[in-house]
């Protein structure tokens, strides 16, 4: 049997916790995803109002901007064990809520609660979430198990909606849907309980308050953090808002019911594109440096977008979602396989909480921006600016210039700077 390289997506599945993670973890995406894809459509087609839309987003993914700080000071002071079950278990319940408020179409404010339930139980679980994940492999294999991690996170975006097509066809409806994702967060609870997570030394002696702000000082102090985490904060802001109006998007640009199994085909296919895209830094990209793959994804993002935007048939969107979704998520994969990789274990679960307030919680606010923008003059030019922004930090991230000429880092962990 050959040897396995390190570094690789095999490598990092031969820890018995990750693959016990990685399980729970895909099984209850693809539950997350399942919903995902049928609450803004119910949201839009209920209200016929992309801004509605946003401010659904916003329950979702908001609460990251106001609780990821205080999340990764728990992340990396507690039992990060608790904590993950207590967090999926805030969500199953908010997530089972959605089952009857929309089986009985009840008031949208309602609706709007149970989702910003779960949203507060995602925000609080994220960090600590992705600051255990690396814990679980050796230093050397980080690459391959945070690929894994971005396919679990689109592999789900992939599955969801094929499955509430097929769901459809048997008569389930969007209720049950809610129902049968509250379900899905056992999977993740049954693979806690049976895995051991390290607990680390927390950072340098900051107490009290001060604990909330080791992260920015972090990103501050160390050039290619910051740059990585405001390259992603003003992509998420200005790049992405397409994702969670998709199905303003595909009515307005392409004449795609959302409600309809051609949005959910749409969907899944640029969902299919992003998780090829994370899955290829773990393995037919793992040699390439990722710094380079940051400014390459980049531009390719530009370009795919720019042509989503100007697309006015559904063929075309079909052609263009599938490399579009390849570039969105093969460049933030490789995002963050740069930036964890030049963290101290003990620093992660403080520093990614930026992270998730870059990468989700400023795309709620562009939802909140540009759904009324969507409303009053279409999606095209939201896209193609959009995709001129993500031009320019082709050129601005560049994290190769940063460094100088040294080799890329991506295959080992970093001590800090101020060690």
């Amino acid at each position: 049997m050959s040897e396995v390289r390190r570094g690789t997506v095999r490598a990092a599945l031969q820890s018995r916790a990750f693959r016990l993670m990685f399980v729970g973890s895909f099984m209850s995406n693809i539950g997350t995803w399942m919903q995902n894809v049928v609450l803004p459509a119910y949201i839009y087609n209920r209200t016929g109002r992309a801004s509605l839309v946003g401010i659904f987003i916003f329950a979702q993914l908001g609460p990251l901007l106001v609780l990821s700080i205080p999340a990764g000071v728990i992340a990396d002071r507690f039992d990060r064990r608790k904590w993950l079950i207590c967090t999926q278990l805030v969500q199953m319940s908010f997530a089972f809520l959605l089952f009857p408020l929309t089986a009985n179409d009840s008031h949208i404010a309602l609706i709007f609660l149970a989702q910003l339930g779960v949203g507060i139980g995602n925000a609080l679980n994220a960090p600590a979430w992705s600051a255990s994940l690396p814990s679980l492999v050796p230093p050397e294999d980080l690459p391959g198990a945070i690929s894994l991690n971005s396919t679990v996170i689109n592999g789900s975006r992939v599955i969801g909606p094929i499955i509430v097509a097929l769901l459809a066809n048997w008569g389930v409806g969007t209720s049950q849907v809610f129902f049968i994702n509250s379900l899905t967060y056992l999977f993740v609870i049954f693979a806690l309980l049976r895995v051991t997570i390290p607990h680390l030394a927390p950072v340098g002696s900051d107490e009290g308050w001060r604990q909330l702000t080791t992260g920015l000082r972090i990103a501050r102090e160390r050039r290619v953090i910051g740059r990585l985490l405001l390259s992603l904060a003003t992509f998420s802001f200005l790049s992405l808002p397409y994702v969670g109006l998709f199905p303003a998007v595909a009515r307005l640009n392409f004449g795609i019911d959302e409600t309809g199994s051609t949005y959910r085909w749409l969907y899944a296919t640029w969902g299919l594109g992003a998780a090829l895209g994370g899955l290829a830094i773990g393995t037919i990209l793992v040699s390439v440096d990722k710094r380079l793959i940051i400014r390459g994804g980049f531009a390719s993002f530009a370009l795919f977008l720019a042509l989503f935007g100007i697309a006015n048939t559904p063929l075309l969107a079909f052609v263009v979602a599938f490399p579009l979704g390849i570039a969105y998520f093969g460049t933030t994969t490789a995002m963050m396989t740069v930036l964890q990789s030049r963290l101290a274990p003990n620093e992660r679960g403080r520093v990614m909480s930026l992270w998730f307030m870059a990468f989700g919680g400023t795309v709620p606010i562009g939802n909140l921006l540009f759904g009324p923008v969507i409303d009053a003059v279409g999606a095209r030019w939201v896209l193609v600016g959009g995709a001129l922004w993500a031009l320019f930090l082709a050129w601005w991230c560049n994290v190769k210039l940063l460094e100088g000429s040294a080799p890329d880092q991506s295959h080992y962990v970093v001590e800090p700077d101020d060690a």
